[in-house]
C-alpha cells in the first residue's frame, strides 16, 4: 500500500510504506551489514588479528629471532644456516619491504605534503643536522673507530623508519604528520644521507677523499634503486590497480616487518663472534644518540610552536631512525661486515625506546582525561541543602 501525500504546491507524490526492494533487485551488501560470516569480512578479520600480532610485540619478535640467529650454530650446527644464505639478497629483501610500504601510502599524503610543506622541511631539516652531529659527537666521545664508527654515522645519516607511524599513533600523536615526515626524508635520501655521509667520514679521517667519494655514490645509487623507486612504484601500482591496493591493504604491513626482522637477524647471524664479546662502550654511545635525538624532537617542536600531537610525532621520528637501511647501505660501503652491527643494535634499542615512550604519553593521556572528567562531572553536580 502507497501514501498519497500533497506537498507545499499542492503536487501530490507518493511515499513507499515499506522498505522492502523491489522485484528482481538485490540491496547492496555494505561494510555495515557484513556478518561475521561473511567471507569478505572474516579475510579482513584473519589479516588485521595477524597483522596487530606482528606489530604490537614487534620487539619480542626482533628479540627472539635475533636470538635464533644467534645461537643457529650451537642449537641448529646440523642444518643449513637460512640466515647466513640470505645475506646477499638483503638488498632486494628492503627494495620490496619499500614497495610494501609506498603501497600503503595513502591518497593524501602528496597534498599533505604540499599543504603542510613549512613544518615538514623545517621537521626534515632538524633530523638531517641533528642525527648525524648527534652521531658523530657520541661516536668520538666513547672513542669509536674503524667499522664501529662508520655504523655510528650511518645510524645518523638514515632517514626515519615507518615504525615511528605505528607508534605515533599509539602516542595519540599526529599520523598524518608523522606519515609525512616519513615521506619526506625517504624521498629525499638519495641527496642528503650521502651529502651528510661524506661530510662525517671526512670529518673522522679514517678514509681518503677518493675513497669517500665512491662512497658517497654508492649510497646515492643505491637509495635511488633500493627505496625512491619501490616507494614510488607501489604508490603508483595502488592508485592505478585496485587488486594491487586490496592486497597491500592485506599484506603490506605483514611483509615490511618481517623483511626488517629477516635482515636484522641475518646481521646477528654474520657477526656472532663480534656480538659474542661485544664492549658496553658503543651499545651506550647508540643510546645517548637515541635518547637525545627524543629530545632534539621534543625541543625542536616546542621551537616551530607545534600543537603537542605534532610534537610527539616529530619527537618519535627524530629518535627512530631507519636503521634497517642502514644496515644494508654499511654493508655495501664499508667490507667490514661489523658496520652492521651499530645499525643493528639501534634498531632493537629505538623499537624498545620508542615503545616505552608512546605508552608512557598514551598513559599520561588517559590519567588527564580521568582528572578532567572527574573535575568536570564534580562541578555539574547540583548542590545539596544540609540539616
Amino acid at each position: 500500500p502507497r501514501r498519497r501525500e500533497t506537498g507545499a504546491r499542492g503536487l501530490a507524490f507518493r511515499e513507499p510504506t515499506s522498505n522492502t526492494p523491489r522485484a528482481g533487485l538485490r540491496p547492496r551488501a555494505t561494510a555495515a551489514s557484513r556478518t561475521h560470516t561473511d567471507p569478505v569480512c572474516m579475510i579482513d578479520r584473519f589479516f588485521n588479528a595477524l597483522r596487530s600480532l606482528i606489530e604490537r610485540p614487534l620487539v619480542v619478535w626482533l628479540a627472539l629471532l635475533s636470538l635464533l640467529a644467534f645461537s643457529w650454530d650451537r642449537w641448529l650446527a646440523d642444518l643449513p644456516d637460512p640466515f647466513v644464505a640470505s645475506k646477499p639478497y638483503g638488498a632486494c629483501l628492503f627494495a620490496i619491504t619499500m614497495l610494501a610500504i609506498g603501497s600503503l601510502l595513502p591518497r593524501d599524503e602528496v597534498v599533505q605534503l604540499a599543504r603542510r610543506w613549512r613544518a615538514i622541511v623545517s621537521g626534515t631539516a632538524i633530523q638531517y643536522t641533528s642525527m648525524p652531529l648527534l652521531a658523530y659527537a657520541f661516536g668520538r666521545l666513547f672513542g669509536l673507530h674503524g667499522p664501529w664508527m662508520v655504523g655510528m654515522i650511518m645510524v645518523g645519516c638514515v632517514p626515519g623508519a615507518m615504525a615511528s607511524n605505528v607508534l605515533t599513533l599509539a602516542a595519540r600523536g599526529n599520523v598524518s604528520y608523522s606519515l609525512s615526515l616519513t615521506t619526506s626524508a625517504t624521498l629525499l635520501s638519495p641527496v642528503f644521507v650521502p651529502a651528510v655521509l661524506g661530510i662525517a667520514l671526512a670529518g673522522t679521517a679514517e678514509y681518503p677523499l677518493g675513497e669517500i667519494a665512491i662512497k658517497v655514490a654508492l649510497t646515492s645509487a643505491n637509495l635511488l634503486w633500493m627505496v625512491v623507486l619501490p616507494v614510488i612504484a607501489g604508490y603508483c601500482l595502488s592508485r592505478l590497480w585496485w587488486v594491487w591496493e586490496a592486497a597491500a591493504k592485506h599484506l603490506g604491513a605483514i611483509i615490511a616487518n618481517l623483511t626488517i626482522l629477516w635482515i636484522i637477524a641475518t646481521v646477528v647471524a654474520t657477526n656472532r663472534t663480534q656480538l659474542a664479546v661485544l664492549d658496553p662502550g658503543p651499545v651506550l654511545a647508540l643510546l645517548a644518540v637515541n635518547l637525545s635525538g627524543y629530545s632534539v624532537g621534543a625541543v625542536g617542536g616546542h621551537a616551530l610552536g607545534l600543537p603537542s600531537p605534532m610534537r610527539r610525532a616529530l619527537t618519535l621520528e627524530i629518535g627512530m631512525q631507519n636503521a634497517g637501511l642502514g644496515t644494508i647501505l654499511v654493508g655495501i660501503i664499508s667490507p667490514d661486515p661489523a658496520a652492521a652491527i651499530a645499525p643493528a643494535i639501534y634498531t632493537f634499542g629505538c623499537m624498545l625506546t620508542g615503545t616505552v615512550l608512546a605508552r608512557a604519553w598514551a598513559e599520561w593521556d588517559r590519567r588527564h582525561a580521568i582528572c578532567y572528567r572527574g573535575r568536570t562531572s564534580g562541578r555539574n553536580r547540583p548542590a545539596t541543602r544540609e540539616g
